[in-house]
């Protein structure tokens, strides 16, 4: 796993929160405010697997998209508004990065995974841990910037 290309990902993502200017949310749909919270609990998430496979413990990740729209309102209400959610979110991310640096061969580490990104992307089993971050670069994180960027108001 490229933890530049992990970086990247986050910076762009953190750039299209930082523009702010968003609407409000189509029905059915996440508004900016639940996107960030959903990303800043799956990022806890991540640097919990990552630091178990560190430790060489073993850990079943399991992402957060199917989350329940009260838990992600609860995040949402926890942290208040978008600016504290936005901070959080690039705790978490430099944290996770970090930790990729450190993952070396760690990274070929299977990790009981259970994701799913839309109808393109379902994982339910083992997947090496440095797959999983990959797959969260290349698609997790570029999937809810363009969610952002379709919930920003045309000025």
């Amino acid at each position: 796993m490229d933890s530049a290309g992990l970086g990247r990902a986050y910076d762009e993502l953190l750039a299209e929160v930082a523009a702010g200017g968003f609407g409000p949310a189509p029905p059915g749909r996440l508004g900016a405010e639940q996107i960030v919270a959903h990303l800043v609990a799956n990022d806890e998430l991540m640097i919990e697997a990552t630091e178990a496979v560190l430790a060489g413990s073993p850990y079943a990740y399991y992402d957060l998209e199917t989350m329940h729209r009260p838990q992600v309102d609860a995040l949402v209400a926890e942290f208040g508004d978008l600016d504290a959610l936005d901070a959080r979110l690039r705790t978490t991310s430099s944290r996770l990065v970090a930790l990729v640096d450190r993952l070396g061969p760690a990274a070929g580490t299977a990790v009981d995974t259970h994701l799913r990104e839309g109808y393109d992307l379902v994982v339910d089993g083992p997947l090496p841990w440095g797959r999983v971050l990959d797959l969260h670069a290349r698609v997790h994180l570029p999937k809810h910037r363009a969610q952002l960027r379709m919930l920003r108001v045309a000025e």
